[in-house]
């Protein structure tokens, strides 16, 4: 049997970060609170901070790209992130496709009953929630039912 894998999704952006967890047991993940961030720059503290509480042994970073599958600029700092998180914390840091996980997460908050000021309540920790199901789900796990 092999032990339960356990991951931590940030979902970039340059004004706020979304955040996830999730574990490979029963391939379910919970939303965390975002992390606001000036010009895609977290607090490096807070996100240590959230490391070291969640113990993740991996991090997952939502890689932006464009419908066709090309890379954009905001993919190149979502990419920078990603070797920022790794630098910092040393852990392994993995890119997901995160192309739907928007769209999808707009929807969710909508059913929630979300008013669609996303510059005001950001979505992106859904977003993250998402792409990090899908990442476990990937691995043979499924995703409980929240």
């Amino acid at each position: 049997m092999t032990g339960t894998t356990t991951a931590l999704a940030f979902d970039f952006g340059t004004r706020s970060i979304g955040i996830a967890f999730g574990q490979s047991l029963t391939g379910g993940a919970r939303e965390l609170p975002p992390l606001p961030a000036k010009d895609g720059a977290p607090d490096w503290d807070k996100v240590l901070r959230l490391i070291a509480e969640w113990q993740p042994q991996t991090l997952l970073v939502g890689l932006p790209l464009n419908m066709d599958g090309s890379e954009s600029e905001l993919s190149a700092r979502a990419r920078k992130f990603g070797r920022r998180l790794h630098g910092r914390s040393g852990l392994p840091v993995e890119y997901v496709d995160e192309r739907l996980s928007t769209r999808a997460a707009k929807e969710e908050a909508r059913e929630r009953g979300h008013r669609g000021n996303y510059a005001k309540d950001p979505v992106d920790s859904i977003a993250a929630r998402i792409f990090l199901e899908d990442w476990l789900r990937s691995r043979g796990q499924k995703p409980e039912n929240r």
